[in-house]
């Protein structure tokens, strides 16, 4: 009997999944073949965050993968996007909304790359309508279209004239 699954251009992870679902053999006999046709591999962003520079914190550089939702993509990877000096768009308070893209507390400047991320959507777009280079990270998707390239961004852009 002959089992098979597809797996033509699956990334990775899709892949082995693929294969962990063929059922093990019966016999310590019975001969498995596995043949992957081609893996897709992911695109990537590289992100080079830059701090206010009253921080006097070196530029960080990240590597993201194509399709990586930006604020979920930074907290995870232990960067403090949230600014604390941010008062809230939507009640004029503080604390974030939890990625509802409400409060904008979460906004990075996009200083390079901007072709990179996932179009405004026209709440994001009003809400900066007066700092069109900023975007809510809750609600941008890195890698566009599965496009990659260099990205440059500002944390907590708000803070960039403090002194």
């Amino acid at each position: 009997e002959r089992v098979s699954v597809a797996t033509e251009c699956f990334g990775y992870d899709k892949t082995v999944e693929a294969i962990i679902s063929l059922p093990p053999p019966t016999s310590p006999d019975e001969e498995v073949t596995v043949t992957v046709k081609r893996l897709r591999r992911k695109p990537r962003v590289t992100v080079k965050l830059q701090y206010p520079p009253y921080e006097n914190e070196p530029d960080t550089v990240l590597e993201l993968f194509a399709g990586e939702n930006l604020r979920r993509a930074l907290l995870t990877r232990g960067v403090k996007l949230n600014d604390v000096l941010s008062k809230r768009f939507d009640s004029g308070g503080t604390g974030d909304c939890g990625a509802d893209g409400t409060c904008a507390t979460c906004a990075v400047g996009v200083v390079r790359g901007a072709e990179l991320l996932s179009p405004k959507k026209q709440t994001e777009s009003q809400i900066f309508a007066d700092t069109p280079s900023w975007r809510m990270a809750c609600k941008t998707i890195v890698g566009h279209g599965m496009s990659e390239g260099d990205l440059t961004l500002q944390v907590n852009p708000k803070q960039w004239s403090k002194q």
